[in-house]
């Protein structure tokens, strides 16, 4: 098979569309704008699905050797403690990988990579940028533009738009980005304190009316492991005092029983957005990844999505290219459109109102549910299957 797949974005949904269409026989190129994977600290959460879809590349294997397996997660109150801990070994029936795994995703981006690389049927090019896309009915043309001012074009049978939630691709076939950008911003505060001293687990959600918080542990570059705290900012927060580090570090002190100055190593901005592309297809250009959709990182679930958006995406184009017949990639904009906008928008956006709930009784009522699903095998199984993405995914094989 000698039709090239061009993907604008090298990042996680790129990469995992690269790995998926090489390992089957397609070749691709990839254009990447970054010459280095972004090392600033982004998701680092990866559900059993994921594991299960990168395993047969091994890189699931690289993942384990260089993560940390987390088999249980919390709800916790940020007065009161504990509130409920979900053990995902109760879905060892329903995958090989029963437990989220964390490792940082410039990690797995390189993982990924190495393997592309390593394909004769991959060319990968860094410092560049897709800046025009142009398409007929039997092949797409891009150009792009090099760091150093130079301009190249490129042609394939199809183009994948993995190229952020600011794509270019998306922008340039006039697809609408529906949805919204919450008002506050989401500060993320990399430090050493160990959260495990004070009981949490290597990932918590911890509910406050006024300052909620999530909490996750990653390998951290020498393996040994740091923490990542995720708060929420008001608008009119000043941008660069919520960047200084001693300020960080007197926000992080509120939180634990004691001092962590000194203690603050990265501290991260970001603005937040709940966003599903109209269509994920416009003749042969294919959006995956953020290009494609946008939530709130509660729950680690975009990263994870982009992913699956590339493996459903690899099976739906090469049978499209067997058969010379484009129904399956009209079945691919079905099914990963209706189930982000489904179980994606849906569960972010209520893992984020369930932390931030501000009346008393509601929340209340909410721990005491949290609490009841979590004493209950089955209703936790349910639960689980859902946060861990393996009840959207079977959503979306049922959907022709």
């Amino acid at each position: 098979m000698s039709e090239r797949v061009l993907i604008a974005g090298g990042g996680p949904s790129g990469m995992a569309a690269a790995l998926f269409l090489t390992q089957r026989g397609i070749p691709v190129t990839v254009i990447e704008r970054s010459v280095e994977p972004h090392a600033d600290p982004r998701a680092a959460t990866y559900h059993p699905p994921t594991l299960e879809m990168l395993a047969p590349s091994g890189v699931t294997d690289d993942l384990h050797s260089n993560g940390l397996i987390a088999p249980r997660w919390q709800f916790r109150d940020r007065r009161e403690g504990l509130v409920a801990e979900f053990d995902l070994g109760i879905l060892a029936g329903d995958t090989p990988y029963p437990y989220r795994l964390q490792c940082e995703q410039h990690k797995l981006v390189e993982m990924m990579e190495r393997r592309v690389a390593s394909s004769p049927l991959a060319t990968i090019i860094h410092g560049t940028a897709v800046d025009e896309v142009a398409q007929d009915e039997s092949s797409v043309r891009v150009r792009v533009a090099r760091t150093d001012g130079r301009s190249e074009c490129f042609s394939g049978s199809y183009l994948i738009g993995a190229d952020g939630g600011r794509s270019l691709v998306r922008k340039s076939q006039h697809i609408e980005f529906k949805g919204f950008t919450w008002p506050e911003r989401f500060l993320v505060i990399t430090t050493t304190f160990d959260f495990e001293s004070l009981g949490y687990a290597y990932s918590s959600y911890t509910m406050d009316p006024v300052e909620w918080a999530a909490t996750f542990k990653v390998p951290g570059d020498d393996g040994r492991g740091i923490w990542r705290c995720v708060f929420p900012t008001r608008p009119d927060e000043n941008e660069a005092d919520l960047l200084d580090r001693s300020r960080a570090a007197a926000r992080l002190a509120e939180f634990v029983p004691e001092s962590v100055s000194g203690r603050v190593l990265h501290v991260n901005l970001y603005a937040v957005h709940q966003r599903v592309a109209a269509t994920y297809r416009k003749g042969r250009v294919l959006l995956v990844g953020d290009a494609a959709h946008i939530n709130n990182p509660l729950g680690g679930m975009g990263l994870n999505f982009g992913i699956h958006d590339a493996h459903s995406l690899a099976g739906h184009l090469i049978r499209a290219i067997e058969n010379g017949d484009s129904a399956p990639l009209d079945r691919y904009d079905r099914q990963r459109r209706t189930v982000a906008e489904r179980y994606l928008q849906a569960q972010t956006i209520a893992n984020k109102e369930l932390l931030e709930e501000s009346d008393a009784g509601r929340r209340t009522a909410r721990q005491r549910e949290m609490r009841a699903i979590a004493a209950d095998p089955e209703r936790a199984r349910q639960y689980l299957l859902r946060t861990a993405m393996i009840e959207g995914l079977r959503a979306a094989a049922s959907i022709e």
